[in-house]
């Protein structure tokens, strides 16, 4: 597990309460006929964590030993976290491994896959054949899909796109036929933020039980009345040998046992596979509340636009024009005034990193290992740069030249007119996901890597690189776009802790971990000051003055637990900000008094981009672009 919120013990309790309670009252609902199906056996793998040389490795391949010497087993749903950083190499090495099964695997994603990986989440696919799987088996249809996030930290989430799917393939089956969904996270509050979205599309067909993991132990929960089993991780952990889980599919039960590697199945659960166990419609209480909307009723939407795309990019404006990358590898102009679409682009792949626009010229990179420039009034191609691997890292541009870091471990500069290639640095061990920083005559940004760059801006030779003594690349300053103010760098990273650093030598001025503040910052308009998000409730200024950290002011916006590496923005003495579960605020830059509150949704909000003082651009997760506005 990463250091993603875990499950409340006292919120399972009264989950698992109420599921007890549903099963004692199973005698009162709707039977469904069960007649196709024919009793079989099957295992689940969960969080196998592979790298290239670790005890992970030798438990699964105890694994697979094992069931390929245990009669009946007649396939195996693999569900997420197969590997620790989801590196190629390492996704490689899962499917060697995995390959080895005597049966049938069935494979998806977790979040280890979706946030660390340099591809952008393209490699498990090439590597695996897709991230989601659908097959029917004895009489059961078994789904299983990616629960997110990619790319950025924040909660689980399943895509627009995943859910459409989803949608579509069960509305082509007969609604009495058993269904088994799958998925790394549990769908419940605190893991999955849109699980809500989930259940209501699935809970009108036969759905007997979702399948997961993540929590690495053996647990039952109720989705909103369908029941919930997350299963032990197939790592040893603390015990002398790892284990997996065993399915038993009867003719009207569900039955889970656990198999430790030489040891003796023990059961674990058990479930009727004809109990209607909720109803159609579910419980209202398991919406999002939008109450602070009511309690800042100047805040509306001027326009709104649902892509069904996901979207952790953040919106780029040109005059009157919006520009938008998506997760389907779109990139898109609305309109600034009404949002109305203009026209769109389709790259190869997923567009993970924010566009910028100068000159006329669009620039951004795709999954699809490519740089483009295209033409800002009508979507056309003007160039294309094509590169080693994926390109997830934000642009930024100057005087006609965009800089942007990609994932073959090589940072570009680029003349916008006309794609040429002006220098490149290839020594990074990580890949860029940031927006590079230009401050001075160097350009300045973080990677994968542990380390933080700055490259001289005309030739791109190394001027100095920053580490501080990280040790895992977890805790790399990647994610967050550093700011520059009188002589220092400051940037904010997962340890958690605020550095700056000497903008000319590389060197550490300060270092505080006082506010927990993490990959989350934003400066002033006049350098005199920056911003960052705690991790809990609070938004925090400190001066860029002095050589030691001076904390000016502190702000409880009260926005909960966070993660969600969307910048600070400030614009004409108001800071706007985001958070993971749809709520962006605004402050008064220069006392932290909450000015506004306005929750727009329940997923990941990107860096909003402020127009002026009243009316900020945004983009979701869920695939919202919006204007927001003060009256």
């Amino acid at each position: 597990m990463n250091n993603t919120k875990k499950n409340n013990q006292s919120h399972f309790n009264v989950l698992l309460g109420g599921f007890r309670g549903l099963l004692l009252l199973s005698f009162q609902l709707i039977l469904f006929s069960l007649s196709a199906i024919t009793p079989f056996h099957f295992a689940l793998l969960t969080d196998l964590h592979i790298t290239q040389s670790t005890t992970a490795v030798e438990d699964l391949e105890n694994s697979v030993r094992q069931i390929n010497s245990t009669p009946n087993i007649e396939f195996v749903l693999v569900t997420g976290d197969v590997t620790e950083f989801g590196d190629k190499k390492s996704l490689e090495k899962a499917k060697e491994l995995l390959d080895k099964l005597s049966v049938p695997y069935y494979i998806t994603s977790g979040n280890h896959e979706t946030k660390w990986n340099a591809s952008g989440h393209t490699d498990f696919a090439e590597i695996f054949g897709s991230d989601r799987f659908d097959f029917e088996h004895k009489g059961i249809r078994f789904f299983g899909f990616n629960t997110g996030p990619v790319l950025r930290m924040a909660d689980g989430h399943v895509s627009p796109q995943d859910i459409s799917w989803l949608k579509n393939e069960l509305c082509a089956l007969d609604k009495s036929k058993p269904v088994i969904l799958a998925t790394h996270y549990p769908l419940q509050y605190g893991d999955v933020d849109n699980w809500y979205e989930l259940t209501d599309v699935v809970r009108t067909h036969n759905i007997r039980a979702v399948l997961g993991g993540h929590y690495h132990r053996n647990a039952i929960f109720s989705y909103d009345g369908i029941p919930g089993l997350i299963n032990r991780s197939n790592l040893r952990g603390k015990e002398d040998a790892g284990g997996y889980s065993v399915y038993s599919i009867t003719s009207d039960g569900l039955i889970v046992y656990e198999q430790t590697i030489g040891g003796v199945p023990k059961r674990w659960a058990g479930f009727s596979m004809t109990a209607k166990y909720f109803d159609e419609k579910g419980s209202d209480t398991k919406y999002p509340d939008f109450s602070v909307n009511k309690a800042f009723p100047q805040v509306e939407k001027t326009w709104i636009v649902k892509t069904e795309a996901g979207i952790y990019t953040s919106p780029v404006t040109l005059k009157n024009r919006v520009f938008v990358g998506d997760d389907l590898g779109n990139l898109t102009s609305y309109n600034l005034k009404n949002g109305k679409k203009q026209w769109s682009f389709q790259a190869g792949n997923r567009i993970a990193g924010t566009p910028a626009v100068a000159d006329g010229v669009v620039v951004f990179g795709s999954a699809d290992k490519n740089i483009y420039g295209v033409n800002a009034n009508n979507g056309k191609l003007i160039w294309k740069i094509p590169t080693n691997e994926a390109v997830l890292g934000a642009v930024t541009i100057e005087n006609g030249i965009a800089y942007i870091g990609g994932s073959d471990n090589t940072f570009r500069a680029i003349w916008i007119k006309n794609g040429t290639l002006l220098w490149e640095y290839d020594k990074l061990k990580g890949y860029v996901e940031t927006k590079p920083l230009i401050a001075g005559n160097n350009i300045i940004f973080g990677a994968w890597d542990t380390n933080l760059y700055a490259l001289n801006k005309d030739f791109g030779h190394l001027v100095w690189k920053w580490t501080n003594g990280i040790k895992t690349i977890h805790n790399s300053p990647a994610a967050v776009w550093a700011v520059s103010a009188n002589g220092k760098v400051f940037v904010v990273n997962p340890e958690p802790a605020m550095t700056a650093i000497d903008l000319e030598t590389g060197k550490t001025i300060w270092r505080t971990k006082q506010s927990m503040v993490r990959e989350s910052i934003g400066i002033s308009e006049d350098g005199s000051r920056i911003y960052a998000k705690t991790m809990r409730d609070s938004v925090v200024c400190y001066s860029t003055v002095e050589n030691t950290p001076v904390k000016i002011w502190s702000s409880n916006v009260g926005y909960g637990y966070e993660h969600n590496p969307s910048m600070l923005m400030e614009k004409d003495g108001t800071v706007f900000g985001s958070t993971k579960n749809g709520v962006i605020f605004a402050l008064d830059a220069h006392t932290g008094k909450v000015i506004w509150k306005h929750k727009i949704g329940n997923s990941l909000v990107n860096t909003v981009v402020p127009i002026d003082k009243r009316n900020i651009l945004v983009t979701t997760a869920s695939g919202e672009v919006c204007k927001l506005s003060e009256l």
